[in-house]
Order: C-alpha cells, then sequence, then structure tokens
C-alpha cells in the first residue's frame, strides 16, 4: 500500500479529531461527542476488538436500530482493516439467523429494546461463534460500554488499504438469496464528495439518521456529513413529534424524510409548536413549506438518479448536467456507464440493454459469492443486471431489472420494457409479459393483464398501445386478461404464469438472466 497516498475512513476520522476539536460528531439521546472524544471511543473499540482476535478482514455485525454507536462501529472496522455490517432489523428470526451465519462475524452488536425478541430468536437458530456485546444495557453498564471502558484509548495504527471492503450492505434476494455487496474505503470516500456536492452539505450541517441505516440511501448522507465534518444526530426509528423535537433542540438542517413521515410531522406540528425552519428539504403542501426552509441544492432541485447498493447508492444523478430527455440523468464525474447488449457490446442510443459501469464508487464484490462475482464483473464492469437506455442527448433512462429476456428471431426483448409500456396504458392496472414457444420466431410475447376496475380495454387495444410506443417487434402477439398477477412478497411468480399459460423457451433454457 502506497501510505503516502492513501485515505481511509478511519484517516478522515483522525484528521477531524485534530482540525475539529470543540465541534460536535455525534449526538444520540443523552450522549453527545466531539469529535476527539469520537475519535477516542473508535479507538477502544477497536483496541477492544483486537484484544479478542479481531484482524483484518473480520467482520463486525450491527443487530439493532439506528444509534451513534453504528458509526463506531464501523470507524473501529476501518481502523482494524475490517469490515461493517448493519443488518435490517426488520426482518424475521429466521432471516437474521441467514446473515449471522453468511456473514460469519467475529463481533455481533446487539440491541434488546424492540427488537430483542427477534435476535435471541435469531442466536438460537444460527450456528455462530461470535462475540456478542448488547449495547443497551442499562446505564453506562452494557457490555459494549464496558469493553471501551477497559480498552486503551491509543490509536490502534494499523496499516489499512483503501481499496479494501469496509461496508457490508445486504441487498434484495432477486436470485432467491440476499448477498452482502462489499464497499471499500475508497468507494465511500468517493460518493462522500459527490453527495456532499450536490446536496451541499458542509460541516454546518446538522443530519438527522431517521430513515434505516441498513439501507444505502440514509447511509450515503450520514458519511457524507461525517466526511466533512458535519454532525450526525440519531433517532431509533421514525416517530413524528421526537423529529420534530430533535430538529428544534439541535437544529437539524437535514434529515432523510418519506413523504408518509412529512405528512405526520405535519399533522403533529399544525399549531407550530416546535420551531424546525432550520430544516432544508423539499416543498409540499403550504402547510408544510411554511414550517420548513425549502432546500435549493442541485439535488433538490433535481433529485434522483439511477443506482444501487452495489454502487454506493448512486450511478447516475439528475442533478449534474444539463437537463435532458433522459429520466435518470447523467453518470457521476466518478464512473463510466454503457449499455450494452448479452455479448457486452454497445448497443445504439434509443435501444434497451443492460446498464454496465466501472469507477471508485463501484462495489469489490459480494461477499462469499464467487460464482456471482464472475458473472456480474465480467469484462471488467460491473454488471447491474438492470435494463436502461442511453438517450440521444447522452443522459440515461432506467427501464427496469433484467429478470428474463425473450427471443424472437434475432432480436432480445426485455419484459421489463414492455411491461413498462403496457403499464402506461390508461386503463392498465397491472401487467406481465412471458415469451411463449414460436415454430417460427423461436419464441412470441405474450401479455398478461390486470385492467383497472370499471375500465374497458381489449387485447388489440393494448398491443397497439405498444406498437406506437416501443419497437414493433416489441409488440405482444397475444392478450391474456386476470384478476391478478402472481407474485412471491413482490416479485412476479413468472413461473406460475409460464405453467398457466404455456410459457417456456427461453435463451439458454432458463427463466433468469445470470
Amino acid at each position: 500500500m502506497d501510505a503516502l497516498h492513501a485515505l481511509t475512513l478511519g484517516d478522515v476520522l483522525r484528521e477531524h479529531a485534530r482540525t475539529s476539536p470543540q465541534r460536535t460528531a455525534l449526538v444520540c439521546g443523552d450522549d453527545r461527542h466531539t469529535w476527539p472524544q469520537f475519535d477516542e471511543r473508535v479507538n477502544r473499540l477497536a483496541n477492544a476488538l483486537a484484544a479478542k482476535g479481531f484482524v483484518a478482514g473480520d467482520r463486525i455485525l450491527w443487530l439493532g436500530q439506528n444509534c451513534h454507536r453504528v458509526l463506531e462501529g464501523l470507524l473501529a472496522a476501518a481502523k482494524l482493516g475490517g469490515m461493517f455490517c448493519a443488518a435490517n432489523w426488520r426482518q424475521s428470526a429466521a432471516e437474521l439467523a441467514f446473515v449471522i451465519d453468511d456473514l460469519d462475524p467475529h463481533t455481533i452488536v446487539w440491541q434488546d429494546a424492540e427488537v430483542g425478541g427477534g435476535v435471541r430468536d435469531a442466536r438460537q437458530r444460527s450456528t455462530s461463534k461470535a462475540r456478542w456485546l448488547q449495547h443497551d444495557g442499562p446505564g453506562s453498564g452494557s457490555e459494549y460500554e464496558s469493553a471501551l471502558a477497559t480498552a486503551p484509548a491509543g490509536d490502534p495504527a494499523v496499516d489499512v488499504d483503501p481499496s479494501s471492503a469496509l461496508l457490508l450492505m445486504y441487498t434484495a434476494a432477486f436470485a432467491g438469496r440476499p448477498n452482502a455487496a462489499m464497499l471499500s474505503h475508497t468507494a465511500i470516500v468517493s460518493q462522500d464528495l459527490v453527495i456532499a456536492m450536490l446536496q451541499e452539505v458542509d460541516n454546518a450541517h446538522v443530519y438527522l439518521n431517521c430513515g434505516p441505516m441498513f439501507h444505502i440511501a440514509t447511509f450515503m448522507t450520514t458519511l457524507a456529513t461525517f466526511h466533512v465534518g458535519g454532525t450526525n444526530v440519531f433517532t431509533p426509528r421514525v416517530d413524528a413529534e421526537e423529529l420534530c423535537r430533535i430538529i428544534e433542540a439541535e437544529q437539524c438542517t437535514g434529515a432523510f424524510l418519506v413523504p408518509p413521515t412529512i405528512d405526520q410531522i405535519t399533522e403533529v406540528n399544525a399549531d407550530h409548536r416546535y420551531d424546525i425552519k432550520t430544516l432544508r428539504t423539499y416543498p409540499g403542501r403550504r402547510a408544510w413549506t411554511d414550517m420548513v426552509t425549502v432546500d435549493d441544492s442541485p439535488w433538490a432541485q433535481r433529485p434522483g438518479g439511477y443506482g444501487q447498493t452495489e454502487v454506493m447508492g448512486m450511478l447516475t444523478f439528475n442533478a449534474i448536467g444539463p437537463f435532458g430527455t433522459g429520466t435518470h440523468g447523467r453518470p457521476s464525474p466518478l464512473v463510466q456507464v454503457r449499455v450494452v447488449d448479452p455479448d457486452g457490446n454497445d448497443v445504439p442510443a434509443g435501444e434497451t440493454g443492460e446498464i454496465v459501469g466501472r469507477g471508485p464508487t463501484v462495489m469489490n464484490g459480494y461477499w462469499n459469492r464467487p460464482e456471482v462475482n464472475a458473472a456480474r464483473q465480467r469484462d471488467g464492469w460491473h454488471h447491474t443486471s438492470d435494463l436502461g437506455r442511453r438517450e440521444p442527448d447522452g443522459t440515461l433512462t432506467f427501464i427496469g431489472p433484467k429478470t428474463r429476456m425473450v427471443k424472437s428471431a434475432a432480436e432480445n426483448i426485455y419484459p421489463a420494457e414492455v411491461e413498462g409500456c403496457i403499464k402506461q396504458h390508461p386503463a392498465v392496472a397491472d401487467a406481465a409479459i412471458i415469451g411463449v414457444p414460436d415454430p417460427t420466431w423461436t419464441q412470441s410475447v405474450k401479455a398478461i393483464v390486470v385492467l383497472k376496475d370499471g375500465e374497458a380495454a381489449s387485447a388489440a387495444d393494448i398491443i397497439e398501445h405498444c406498437r406506437a410506443n416501443i419497437a414493433s417487434y416489441k409488440k405482444p402477439k397475444s392478450v391474456e386478461f386476470v384478476d391478478a398477477i402472481p407474485r412471491n412478497g413482490f416479485a412476479v411468480d413468472y413461473d406460475a404464469l409460464d405453467a398457466r399459460f404455456g410459457g417456456g423457451g427461453y435463451p439458454g433454457g432458463t427463466n433468469r438472466s445470470a
């Protein structure tokens, strides 16, 4: 490792402790720590872990809600060359047990309040030999705080490669089981600076961590705030009145708020008993806009883009470059993005293909998934398994997940694109596409359609709607109307549709892409 030119997350913390000795880094309930205090607590945790045999490459698993100790665990792992994962505490005991066994952590930091029952059940189900530390025991007597109190305060001074994985985040189980994306120090540091630029986050920013910290959408701004020396404030979960109280007390300037939470805050604070005017956020109904400050950052004016956990949250941004025709903006200045066919060749502008990317914010791979990694990182590009289209002006339009491909003669047809088109028909409530064996064309497209209550449309209407909006060869050859599309959770049960309507003949003999 070239130490002269390296920068890890641990280095960022060390610099803040030197540069901002009196500024507040963390607020969580009654806990409030300056940057030097934060750095010392991280050192103590790292030394406590090392004393129990934690070495580079080992893993810390967090089983709890939002807390300042999430950042402490992440930074302790950073200083030791290890990895940190915050699991989704809303999962079932069986799902948590899978994560425990799959990750095989050295140490598990867990919470009793609200989630303890499920965590204990998961512990019984798992085969893990991990060390367990409860962080929310009474007073200062918790196992976590006891471990810190007895550990040395000095920096562990371990040489850490910034390209090594640090943050582990489990992604959706599209292929039958979830996978933990491994995000490096470099990926985090790089994305921090882009997010800070677009959201106008600086060292005066006070970010309220009320969104789920097991989700990259929340964690992106947490880490950007950390990186530029702002203050991170934590609350275990969303409670509208408590959010109002914290925003007023801590003068929060940012928060992760979804529309239902905004509605709840608007109702709770209808009498303006809490002054939350410091909060910079999106405009909304008059009552909401009147009680906050409308955010005019580039991100707020043109939010979103295309991304996934595997690319540290975002690959493209609507806030970058001039406005275009694509619905998901332009690539981050740190990455390259292409749209390719199944053989890895670029498709022309306006054509649908798989989105692939590479750059410092792309994951190192999935934890303990060598075969999946080989497929997803082939040819030196991260294959997102998502479909998109490069518009003639260079912007990107995200189409949908690449769950299947229908082959009609020499043409590749992606169901997500055709489904999206059909769902734009005013009479359609839901739709799915399957491929039906065709002796002439290999496969033909069949649409399975659910109509809205009180609406009417014929098969000819659906086919003509597709012909008018997408390439003619992609339109359905036949249409079946049903009362509901079968699903496994949120995912369409394509196997059930194939069995019912004669689907089959997919390229490679499988319904799923690699």
